[in-house]
């Protein structure tokens, strides 16, 4: 359990790959806070396990990711509860799948919101502290699509392009301190995002569900397989490890050879 002691602050971690970081972060030893939507039950249920599988602290935060004021006080109130937050994934995220002369203007907004500028919110007010300590892991959940486009995906490319470039600066800016900065790029995960997005995609693309499945979501992935959140998350504990201290400003493809081609 090499990061006892530490406290880790993951966004969009009530289900899906923010989930599999909390666990795996839980199961290292480290304090963790998640945050996200979902039934209450559910959520209590995690949290304890977490707590179990890592001995330590974890709580949870109701926080909407599209709100800065709720967004930094998330991160005050982990540093009171549990500890200034030393490991920072942001992997909160929404989807919406429509022709660009089509895309609604309010979820542009608010994937923009989500997807982006909450990570700049978060890390604004958890750098200070890390950069104190001398030591930090800021993580961002980017995607495939921070590095190529899909149609009908306007506002998820963007945000996801600026989350990589956001990742560099900070990197940069936080490179005399002992704080990394990195994005993991997944491609296809089996996800509850990945999943509600299959009937939009059915419509964009008159298409099955299988085709969807087939044609669009792994055609691009040479592996034939979808990633695992499990997968991701152990990219994620790799990258706070020392051994990782030097890895800063990169964006790490974890994709079945997407992006490759």
């Amino acid at each position: 359990m090499f990061l006892k002691g530490k406290t880790a602050l993951v966004t969009g971690s009530t289900s899906g790959i923010g989930l599999a970081y909390a666990k795996a972060l839980a199961a290292e030893g480290a304090n963790v806070l998640i945050n996200g939507f979902g039934d209450a039950a559910a959520i209590e249920q995690e949290r304890q396990g977490l707590e179990a599988t890592s001995g330590g602290k974890a709580v949870y935060s109701a926080a909407d990711m599209s709100k800065p004021d709720e967004i930094v006080a998330m991160v005050e109130d982990c540093a009171k509860t549990l500890g200034g937050v030393d490991i920072l994934i942001n992997n909160a995220g929404i989807q919406h799948v429509a022709p660009i002369e089509e895309f609604p203007v309010e979820k542009w907004d608010a994937i923009i919101a989500i997807n982006l500028s909450s990570a700049f919110h978060t890390i604004r007010a958890a750098l200070p502290g890390m950069k104190a300590k001398k030591w930090g892991r800021i993580i961002n959940t980017a995607s495939a699509h921070s590095l190529t486009a899909s149609p009908f995906k306007s506002a998820y490319v963007t945000a996801k392009h600026g989350l990589a470039g956001l990742t560099k600066t900070v990197a940069l800016e936080a490179a005399t301190f002992g704080v990394t900065a990195n994005c993991i790029s997944p491609g296809y995960v089996w996800t509850p995002l990945v999943e509600k997005q299959i009937p939009d995609t059915m419509k964009a693309r008159n298409m099955t569900r299988e085709q969807v499945m087939n044609d669009v979501l792994l055609a691009g992935q040479p592996t034939k397989q979808f990633v695992t959140s499990e997968q991701v998350a152990s990219l994620a504990i790799y990258l706070c490890t020392d051994g990782a201290a030097q890895i800063t400003g990169a964006n790490l493809s974890i994709d079945g050879g997407w992006t490759a081609a």
